[in-house]
């Protein structure tokens, strides 16, 4: 048993389960005690997400101003960049805090940024829009690697292969009503940026519940990690140091890089289908402003795409996740989403229909926020605590925007140079897929390798 033991190991040795560890336990295998640290780590999560999805919807508009999609672009390379130096900054840092100051610290600052954004809006200040999307896109992959960094600490790997999959829900539920509050917001004239002030509020009660669970009791005889500083060496150097996490990085990236190229191919398919809609729309129509339908068009598509994955990844997060990890361990949650996505570019490659791919994209989606995340956070249970917190930044900010950039640098060459289609992207990522899914079994493998030594040492 690792020495970052935190409340809800003490808790779990209570004999008789309350209302609420039953409650759970429709959802994954929660034991006695366990409901009530696990639930207010769900709803951390969840608040977070919420936060997050209103922030995301707030920088669509602000870019639209500063470049579009060309200025998203040179955006995502700039977050790669800025990565570069935030990563080592953050170790530095965290050498010097513990686990709780250190989650404290990087929370406060990320909200005096979102009060920052607010000031420099009402001041007008230039490439706002540009600044705020690089800005967004750390925000997102730092504060969620940070709360399963400490989840990585909380839980021992029994227990996190149990509660895991309760915590995802969090993640999924937040994602889906995020969305629909900034779109109800929004569609009442409650503005971007008042919008801000509300993740900001939301920001502040997740901190709020950090600290209630910071002081949730500790087992017998165990150590309180959340107390202890962390040492050792950065995020960057133990990435390189170790066999393990440079195979989890590439995962990640091969991950990253598939689904990106696979958002490409879908956005293609939908400015094609939309040039139609709006071709037909003109004939029926004349005075028709075709700038406009195709706005609307594109937006209401991609609003109940994004509903319908956002659906099915709470379904498959609350119903299914737990079950496959109980039965199969972390193989299963592991080899689903490459299995998933080899089978969604494959239909491609072979031609399918735009209704079909919609539906294996959707799938792909659904898989990737739900099963595959609960994957994600697993892996890091055999590692050591420095890596928890500082190696998995690198993993989760750097080397997820890499693959992004690999995915442009793809797409570039292919629609530049090589007249790519969307299938020949498809086999692409079919090639990429196999590769991937041949990587996470060798992950896999040394995961176990891992854990048993992790289980012999305790």
């Amino acid at each position: 048993m690792s020495e970052g033991v935190q409340g809800a190991r003490g808790a779990a040795r209570e004999t008789s389960p309350t209302l609420l560890d039953r409650f759970l336990r429709l959802f994954s295998d929660v034991r006695a005690g366990e409901g009530s640290t696990a639930a207010l780590m769900m709803l951390n999560l969840f608040l977070l997400l919420v936060a997050y999805y209103i922030i995301k919807s707030v920088r669509e508009p602000l870019i639209l101003n500063t470049g579009g999609a060309e200025g998203k672009s040179y955006a995502t390379a700039t977050q790669a960049v800025v990565l570069m130096f935030a990563v080592p900054l953050y170790g530095a840092f965290a050498k010097k805090m513990t686990a709780n100051k250190l989650i404290r610290g990087v929370t406060v600052f990320f909200v005096v940024c979102i009060e920052l954004f607010y000031v420099a809006a009402w001041l007008e200040v230039p490439y706002l829009g540009f600044i705020f999307y690089v800005w967004v896109g750390i925000f997102s992959l730092a504060m969620v690697a940070q709360f399963w960094s400490y989840a990585n600490d909380l839980y021992d790997k029994d227990q996190g292969e149990r509660l895991f999959p309760v915590l995802g829900i969090g993640a999924t539920a937040g994602s889906l009503v995020g969305s629909l509050i900034a779109k109800i917001l929004f569609d009442s004239g409650f503005g971007a940026y008042n919008l801000l002030q509300l993740a900001a509020a939301l920001l502040v009660v997740h901190l709020l519940l950090y600290s209630v669970v910071f002081k949730r009791p500790v087992a017998p005889g165990s150590v309180d990690s959340s107390t202890q500083k962390l040492s050792g060496a950065g995020g960057f150097t133990l990435l390189l140091e170790r066999k393990y996490l440079r195979m989890l990085a590439l995962l990640l990236l091969l991950l990253n890089l598939v689904n990106t190229t696979g958002e490409f191919i879908l956005s293609s398919y939908v400015e094609d289908l939309a040039k139609e809609a709006a071709a037909a729309a003109l004939a029926a129509d004349p005075g028709l402003v075709v700038a406009d339908f195709l706005e609307a068009w594109v937006g209401s598509f991609y609003a109940g795409f994004f509903l319908y994955v956002n659906i099915a990844g709470v379904l498959l997060q609350a119903l299914v996740v737990s079950r496959i990890v109980k039965y199969t361990g972390l193989a299963g949650v592991l080899l689903m989403l490459p299995v998933v996505s080899l089978g969604a570019y494959t239909l491609v490659a072979f031609g399918v229909s735009f209704s079909i791919f919609q539906w294996a994209k959707s799938a792909e989606n659904a898989t990737d926020y739900s099963v595959m995340n609960t994957a994600r956070a697993l892996l890091w249970l055999p590692t050591s605590r420095d890596e928890k917190y500082k190696a998995k930044q690198a993993v989760d900010t750097f080397i997820v925007r890499v693959g992004d950039l690999l995915s442009g640098g793809l797409v570039f060459v292919g629609t530049e140079y090589l007249a790519f289609e969307a299938t020949d992207f498809a086999r692409t990522n079919v090639v990429i897929a196999v590769v991937w899914l041949g990587l996470a079994w060798l992950l896999y493998r040394e995961y176990k390798k891992l854990a048993a030594e992790g289980d012999a040492v305790a």
